[in-house]
């Protein structure tokens, strides 16, 4: 399915809020460099995440394993279409050599949909996490994974690892699916968070919505009802923001005030922690967001 086209006459002008300074200094190009020597990937470069700059200053990165190419085609993502190959049995022992390299003490690993391998890449993520914890005594290991088409026992493969985080993003509201995720299923999403709660209730789930492409006020407090309903207890919301003219245009830039709003409503709700802000992601500031439950 071919992504569309925007109008360029159509295209919202960035508001002020959504301009900042790249950071001075820090340790950007020596992250940038690690990974490519270690012939690892980010999901901060492969997604275009406006981010990349102020976390590899900071000396970290969301590594995204499984190649840098994926199987579906969600309108909304810059990462690549069309995986060749099998992943590579060597990239587990990469990452965590770069997790050792970096000093980091906390990790979020991410990947590519793989709907082309029998387990979806499950066995690959459980393996990248032991291969990290037993390189990095301590580490505590976020995983942010796609829905392997709703396979129960592929879930169970990454939760038997007993990552401190389990991640999954909702992105978008039921309506939207169709035109943002035409390859994913909301009910599939919301079954694994659920899913993920009954086989290890101790670890806590995280997810993740996009706010500007078109849905209103009332289908995001229902995604918010239906995340909290399905065990979630870390939220992020962020904006949605156009990684070129070949993907989905923006619908609306949501002002930092309405994600605050959104962030208490989600807090009064009952989830435990949630983020909100123009440029918030799954991954950013990730160890804060988990710190803040006091973990």
């Amino acid at each position: 399915m071919e992504k569309t086209k925007s109008n360029p006459k159509t295209r919202l002008a960035k508001p002020a809020w959504l301009k900042r300074r790249l950071p001075v200094g820090g340790d950007y190009e020596a992250v940038r460099t690690l990974l490519e020597k270690q012939g690892l990937h980010s999901v901060c470069q492969e997604a275009r995440c406006p981010n990349i700059w102020e976390c590899y200053a900071r000396k970290t990165a969301t590594f995204l394993i499984m190649g840098p190419a994926c199987t579906r085609n969600c309108r909304f993502c810059a990462v690549e279409q069309g995986p060749k190959g099998p992943p590579d049995p060597a990239e587990a022992e990469r990452v965590a050599d770069a997790v050792k390299a970096l000093g980091l003490r906390y990790v979020v690993i991410t990947s590519v949909t793989r709907d082309d391998l029998p387990d979806g890449g499950a066995a690959h993520f459980a393996r990248t996490i032991e291969t990290t914890r037993k390189r990095n005594p301590g580490i505590c290991v976020e995983v942010l994974i796609p829905d392997f088409q709703g396979d129960a026992h592929a879930l169970g493969t990454v939760l038997d690892t007993s990552p401190d985080v389990l991640n999954h993003n909702l992105e978008t509201v039921a309506r939207l699916y169709p035109r943002v995720r035409p390859e994913a299923d909301y009910g599939r999403s919301l079954e694994l968070l659920r899913r993920s709660q009954s086989h290890a209730p101790g670890i806590p789930t995280k997810s993740g919505l996009m706010l500007g492409l078109g849905e209103t006020a009332e289908e995001v407090r229902e995604a918010l009802n239906d995340l909290r309903r399905a065990g979630c207890a870390m939220l992020t919301l962020g904006q949605y923001l156009q990684p070129s003219r070949d993907h989905l245009e923006v619908s609306r830039f949501v002002p930092p005030e309405a994600f605050d709003a959104w962030r208490k409503e989600a807090l009064d709700m009952g989830v435990s922690e949630a983020a909100g802000g123009p440029f918030v992601r799954s991954s950013y500031h990730a160890r804060e967001h988990y710190e803040a439950m006091g973990r």
